[in-house]
């Protein structure tokens, strides 16, 4: 196994234990995400739906959180987890979310229990973004 695949493989399994702590009493339906910052740091998420919808958070975002609470600022790369057939990309506020800290060169991993299933660009999933460089922060 490369690197590069044992890298993924971390990020997969940091993604499924997240998933794995969902609660989803709703919908029924487990995400996990997990995301690498660019100093190597792995840091994870699951969605925590709530019975007055909207007011539940996306495992992508929980795991941008918990990076920000962990000093980091800069996502290297991103994995999401979903069961079923379909491909679980993330929700637009979660694209948002993530080019806050990324760029469009930034890749998204889609995978289901059996692994990743399709790679995407964030910069594909959101073309043309808003970023911290439009403001004059």
């Amino acid at each position: 196994m490369s690197k590069n695949d044992s890298s993924l493989e971390a990020l997969f399994d940091a993604a499924r234990a997240a998933q794995n702590h969902a609660y989803a009493p709703y919908s029924r339906f487990k995400v996990g995400a997990a995301l690498r910052t660019s100093s190597g740091a792995i840091f994870a998420g699951c969605n925590v739906e709530n019975a007055a919808y909207p007011q539940g958070a996306c495992a992508e975002a929980i795991a941008i959180g918990a990076m920000a609470l962990g000093g980091e600022r800069r996502i290297a790369e991103v994995l999401v987890v979903g069961d079923g057939e379909g491909l679980c990309t993330p929700c637009g506020g979660c694209r948002q979310r993530i080019r806050e800290f990324a760029d469009a060169s930034t890749p998204i991993h889609i995978a289901g229990a059996d692994g990743v299933r399709a790679t995407f660009t964030l910069g594909e999933l959101l073309p043309h973004a808003f970023g911290p460089e439009h403001l004059s922060v």
